[in-house]
């Protein structure tokens, strides 16, 4: 073979080579654009909060009643408790609370004797607290009753209230209104969604995820503790279209 016939053949095979890593960038290019648009379309999204609110009545309380008293042996300790524990009892009954809802805690006594570490010694040995438990879903029974409870001071039952003795009011009904309450919260954040997305100019598309928060249940204030505020918060991803 001649050196032009080589030459003619090495030119030839150059130019197909060149060629087709021509076509080759040019269809990479192309297939690699079409998939960043592709990427680009499936990352298109909006991450936004939904809130629902209620405010609820409390359906059940519990309402420590603790007493304390004092003396000087055990066996009038004792008959003392059972003499406050008959007239609380008494009291509730005549309120209309039902027996069976009263629990009694065991009683604390302490021997202030032991406790003294020099000085005057207090006039009676032993002190006992104990507490009578009301549990009941009469609440507006119980928010009548609470004020009237003076009236035991004057039989002589020295009443001890604290924060931790204080009167709780719960509700017990939020499996039946969850389910109101996270559709609310749902329509609530595809509204923001909505906004979102006409502001950018685009259509809000289905839920890619979604994430629901805790349900808290709060007194509405330190005034009303018996009306309790529910809020609930969902987190939700929708896609963007257009």
């Amino acid at each position: 073979m001649s050196a032009n016939v080589r030459t003619t053949a090495i030119v030839g095979s150059a130019l197909l080579l060149g060629g087709l890593l021509a076509l080759g960038l040019v269809w990479g290019g192309s297939y690699f654009k079409g998939a960043a648009e592709v990427w680009q379309q499936a990352s298109r999204s909006v991450t936004v909060r939904g809130l629902a609110e209620r405010e609820v009545a409390a359906d059940m309380v519990l309402w420590p009643l603790n007493y304390t008293v004092n003396a000087n042996s055990l066996s009038d300790l004792e008959q003392q408790l059972s003499s406050n524990e008959q007239l609380v009892r008494q009291f509730l009954e005549s309120r209309g609370f039902d027996m069976g809802n009263v629990s009694v805690t065991p009683p604390r006594i302490t021997d202030q004797f032991s406790n003294m570490y020099g000085g005057e010694r207090p006039d009676e040995r032993y002190r006992a607290e104990a507490t009578l438990l009301l549990r009941t879903d009469n609440v507006s029974g119980v928010i009548e009753a609470v004020p009237q409870a003076t009236a035991l001071v004057r039989q002589g039952v020295l009443l001890s209230p604290s924060y931790e003795y204080r009167t709780e009011f719960l509700f017990t009904g939020l499996d039946a209104i969850k389910p109101d309450m996270i559709a609310e919260a749902t329509a609530d954040a595809r509204n923001a969604a909505q906004q979102f997305a006409e502001d950018s100019g685009s259509g809000v598309g289905g839920i890619r995820q979604a994430t629901q928060g805790y349900f808290s249940i709060e007194d509405l204030d330190s005034y009303t503790p018996h009306i309790k505020r529910i809020r609930v918060v969902t987190t939700v991803d929708y896609a963007l279209e257009g």
